[in-house]
Parts: structure tokens; sequence; C-alpha cells
């Protein structure tokens, strides 16, 4: 027999070491830990999320099928004239910072990039339908998960880990289940009149919507949900008004009314008015990339939607992709990425939804801090270590002025 090289016991004893440990960890793994009623809860609230975005696609269908009704433009006005009469009129109510006049005077031009931003994510994949096919906008919209995590790690300070990347892999790998079954199926709807222009809309309204969530994300854990609701849907309102004169005006007055026609459109606009409302929550419990996650199955809850109002063809890969999603969901939130940006949230004063400080002690210090929520946290740290040098530096001169004092009384009493 062959005599063992010396550097081979080590290797057998590190592999049997990781072996051991696999397993150990597989033993004390305790489902409780991950199945855990945040995650339900987010899980619930995510996939109602998609049954919103469900809603607003089936009344679009019906609207383009049944009337011939294409206006992308006045349904987003719809959404945000709600908005507006809502949350904008909360802010006007409010008091002291919280007051709408004090935000428009800090941060207006912030909010107007944000729901200019946000109406063209809108505007631009509703328009790419008109020269693409579904199966590309299926697939070239998820091109959003990449941008949002990207987007997390550098403004948000969010770390993940591979267990992460993991998920997001499953998640794709079940949206990309979805789409060859409507290709097995030949629900290959939509245009191919300019694929290329098509293509290059969804992914632009992809990019635009991954920066809105995570403007969305960040203002809603460091500022207040109604600021942001309010915020879009006044500039929201002003933009899709002044989009849809110039635009749609032809299609608004060859539009036939009817109560079947005002009916649907009220749908459309109170499913995305519940959506906007209610998604800032959910972000504010996981993140907008997780959101996003959860929304992929939106369009399975719509194909299922289709089986019986539309007459699609069933398929059973439909299930499959359904299972893989969630799977990769759940398996997302079981770990949670640490985010710098959260924790400078948490250490200070935080802002309740009336607009008015946590913390009632709070210094002046922290109170002039948030003067301008608006920054990143870079910059707060930097403030912080400025501050810091300044009393380092108010110390030591004291300390010299009460060295100098007492070396005059040395003096004077010999």
């Amino acid at each position: 027999m062959a005599a063992k090289q010396p550097g081979e016991d080590c290797r057998d004893g590190r592999s049997e070491a990781q072996r051991g440990g696999f397993l150990l960890r597989i033993r004390e793994f305790k489902p409780k830990e991950v199945f855990t009623w945040q995650l339900l809860k987010t899980l619930a609230m995510g996939q109602g999320l998609a049954g919103l975005i469900c809603g607003t696609a089936v009344s679009s269908q019906y609207l383009a099928a049944e009337f011939h009704l294409n206006t992308p433009m006045l349904q987003s006005f719809l959404n945000y004239t709600l908005l507006c009469a809502t949350y904008t009129s909360m802010m006007i109510c409010r008091r002291g910072d919280g007051n709408i006049l004090q935000i428009l005077r800090r941060r207006w031009w912030r909010y107007l990039l944000l729901g200019l931003v946000d109406v063209e994510a809108n505007y631009t994949v509703v328009k790419a339908y008109q020269y693409t096919t579904l199966t590309s906008v299926q697939m070239l919209d998820c091109f959003i998960i990449p941008v949002l995590m990207i987007l997390s790690w550098w403004i948000l300070k969010t770390r993940y880990r591979l267990i992460h990347y993991v998920a997001v892999c499953l998640c794709l790998l079940g949206v990309g289940a979805m789409v060859g079954a409507d290709l097995l199926a030949g629900r290959d709807q939509g245009s191919t009149s300019n694929i290329l222009l098509g293509d290059g809309l969804v992914l632009l309204s992809a990019a635009l919507y991954a920066v809105s969530n995570v403007s969305q994300e960040y203002t809603v854990k460091n500022l207040s949900r109604v600021e942001f609701l309010g915020m879009v849907g006044l500039f929201g309102t002003v933009i899709s008004t002044v989009q849809m004169v110039i635009l749609e005006r032809n299609e608004l007055s060859n539009i036939i009314w009817s109560w079947q026609v005002g009916l649907l459109l009220a749908a459309y606009a109170l499913c995305m008015y519940a959506l906007y409302s209610f998604m800032p929550i959910v972000m504010k419990l996981s993140s907008a990339t997780s959101v996003n996650l959860s929304l992929l199955t939106a369009d399975l809850f719509s194909l299922f939607c289709g089986i019986f109002l539309f007459q699609y063809n069933f398929s059973g890969l439909y299930l499959v992709s359904l299972v893989v999603i969630l799977i990769g969901f759940i398996v997302f939130n079981a770990v949670p990425p640490p985010t710098a940006a959260a924790a400078v949230s948490s250490s200070s004063s935080s802002i309740c939804e009336e607009g008015c400080y946590e913390n009632p002690g709070a210094t002046e210090d922290d109170s002039n801090r948030d003067e301008d929520p608006g920054r990143i946290p870079a910059e707060v740290e930097e403030e912080d270590e400025e501050r810091r040098a300044d009393k380092t530096d108010s110390s030591q001169s004291f300390r010299e002025e009460t060295d100098g004092d007492r070396s005059v009384e040395q003096s004077t009493k010999m």
C-alpha cells in the first residue's frame, strides 16, 4: 500500500468536519424559526398585492377586448386623483414639519422627479404591448429584480447573502416555467410590429419601477407612508393630466360611455389605489426586492382568471411555476438581509404616521438631523463625525482653560 502524504490527513479531517457541520445544521433545523408569523404575514400580504395587480390586468383586458378602450394615462390619472384626494388632503390638515407646505419647501423637486418616474413606468409598460409579445413582456419585466438589488446595495446599503441570490434564481426559474407554459398553450398574444422598440420599453419600465420602489422603501422606512403617497398623488395627478391631454385627447373624444365602461374604469382605479396604499405597509415589513418577488405570481393569477373569463388553455406548468415562485419567496425572506440604512434610521428619532416624533425627549441636534430626511445615510454619518470632532475640540479647549486657571491660582497663593 502507498503511504499517505502528510497533507492528505488534514484534507480528510477537514472534509469530515465539513460534512459533520452540515449534518449538524440539518439536525438543528427548526421549521418554527423559519416559518415565523412575520414571514407568513408578509407572504399573505404579498399575494394580496398580486391579487390587486390581477384585478387591474383583468379590467384592462376587458376594456381593450370588449370596448376597444386603450387609454393608459386616463386609467393612471384616476388612480393618482384618488391618492391626491386622500393622502394629500391629510397632509394639508397636518401641522408643523409634516405640513404639505413645509415638505414642498424642502423636498419638492425630489417628489417631482419621483412622480415623473412613477407615471412613466406605468405608461411605458402598457405602451410596450402595442409593439411586442406577451412572452417578451413577462420575461423582460423580471429585469426589475436585479436592478432593485443593485439600487438597494448602493442606496440602502443592503448586503445580500448567497441564499438570497439562490432564492431570486428560483423565482426567475418559476417565471421561465410560466412563459414556457404560455408558449405550449399558444398564448403568445400581442403585436410584433416593432419588437425591438417594445422590448426596450419593457426594460425602461422595469428600471423606472425599480427606482420608484427603492425610493418608496427609503421614504416609508425613514419618513412616513402618508408623505410618500400624498406627494406621489399630487405630482402624479399633475403629470398624468398634462400627458393625457397631449397624448390621448383623440382617444378620450372617441370613448363610447356606458355603465360597463364606467364600472371597469372604477374597478381598475380602486385596485390600483389599494395597491399603492398597501404596498408601503408590506415594504416596511420586508423590502422592495421581497415585494417584487411576491408580485411575480400576479401573472399566474391573471392566467387563472383568464381560464374562466377568456377561455385560456390550462397547463400543469402554471401550478409548477406558482409553487417554485412561492418557494423562492420563502427562501428569500427566511434570512432577512442586513441593511445599514435601517440601522441608522433606528438609532435616530423616527417619524410616526401622524407626523410627530416617536421620541418626545429628542434633542435639538436630533431634530436638526431630521430637518432634511431625504439625505442618504452616508451624509448622516459624516455629520456625526463632524459633531464628534467639534465636541472633542471643545473639551480639549475647556481642559486647557481649567489648567490655566489652576496655574494662576497656584501662583497667587505662592
